[in-house]
């Protein structure tokens, strides 16, 4: 067996043999012509790559590629807004909230920042995700990050609820002198760049439309046959979804603030403001002119007015009823005695076209 395996490797070699005792210039002549096919190869693939570099395809790849790498950037900028929040923020107060002489109550503190640090450690996981896929690039998978992140999301549900509310706790507890004076100091913190602490609880309210923008962009940039193309749509909806919901009971719930303000307002007080259905459109003065013939002012009478002069009144329209209010020398309001409340529905409206 070795004998024949042997006879065999003899058998190959002569042509090894014959490479060696080859002519010099057929040698030579070889050697051109590997060159030449490696300068030609080597120019072709040249004209593909730089075809490729001016393609529109290639175009759209880097513009995805910038989008991405702003996308990082400015996660990362929100994740450090949101750890000044929290540890220049909310942590020193909810200390202060336990000293001896608290110049906040922890339920205050609750109030102001709700689930804050939950969102911060939320895009922390996202921001290290986010990284991990850039170190792979050129290969760029994001859509698994977003799946991540969606079932998540419902706790900026609640931080938009409670935005209004917050902010209107946080301008009560300055009325405080000790913590308005502990919160200067925490803002004179020069992680802080000379922002107030109202600036670092409204970033979140814009995150979820900067994601909505991004993945706009994203998709624009993306082939229909791209892998991701499904689920990058597919977190789009979600977040749009997720968008309008927040939109809609942002609305109510400030709706609902802005009535019971100007209920407060009034000194009778007004029932027909507690009706969540009650949209505030507008308010101002309007000047009531009294009617020259008397006759035709006991008609139109609303609350008592000198036939000699003019009243001013202070008007709040809702999208069922017109309130008209007087102001008294100490600023408050009263609701007029007769027509202070006019409802809308069964109103009509004549327009006067002649000047008399």
């Amino acid at each position: 067996q070795i004998v024949a395996l042997n006879k065999t490797k003899e058998k190959m070699r002569p042509y090894q043999g014959n490479q060696e005792d080859e002519d010099p210039d057929i040698k030579k002549i070889k050697k051109v012509q590997s060159f030449m096919r490696g300068w030609l190869c080597r120019r072709k693939w040249k004209t593909i790559v730089q075809d490729y570099i001016c393609s529109p395809h290639a175009e759209s790849m880097r513009k995805r590629n910038q989008i991405v790498f702003n996308m990082v950037e400015a996660e990362s900028e929100y994740v450090h807004q949101l750890y000044v929040l929290v540890n220049c923020f909310l942590r020193p107060l909810r200390m202060a909230a336990s000293s001896k002489k608290p110049p906040i109550s922890h339920d205050d503190v609750s109030s102001i920042f709700l689930n804050s640090e939950t969102i911060m450690f939320l895009h922390e996981i996202f921001h290290q995700g986010l990284k991990a896929r850039i170190a792979n690039w050129p290969t760029l998978i994001l859509a698994d990050l977003f799946d991540i992140l969606l079932p998540m999301l419902n706790i900026y549900q609640e931080f938009v609820r409670n935005h209004q509310y917050s902010l209107q706790v946080l301008a009560n507890c300055k009325q405080n002198r000790d913590f308005d004076k502990l919160l200067k100091q925490y803002e004179a913190n020069p992680a802080c760049e000379g922002r107030m602490l109202e600036t670092f609880l409204t970033y979140p309210m814009f995150q979820i439309p900067r994601y909505i923008i991004t993945l706009h962009e994203l998709l624009a940039h993306t082939p229909h046959e791209h892998v991701e193309r499904k689920s990058l749509e597919f977190a789009k909806s979600k977040l749009e979804e997720l968008s309008r919901v927040m939109h809609d009971e942002v609305s109510d719930t400030e709706n609902i603030r802005k009535n019971l303000a100007i209920e407060r307002t009034i000194v009778e007080g007004c029932d027909i403001l507690l009706d969540t259905s009650q949209t505030f459109i507008r308010q101002g003065s309007l000047i009531q002119v009294p009617s020259v013939e008397r006759g035709k002012l006991s008609k139109v009478r609303l609350g008592s007015l000198s036939l000699k002069k003019e009243g001013e009144r202070q008007c709040f329209l809702f999208t069922k009823h017109f309130l008209i209010c007087t102001r008294s020398s100490g600023g408050k309001l009263h609701l007029l005695k007769t027509g202070g409340v006019l409802s809308l529905i069964e109103c009509t409206l004549v327009e006067e076209t002649e000047a008399s």
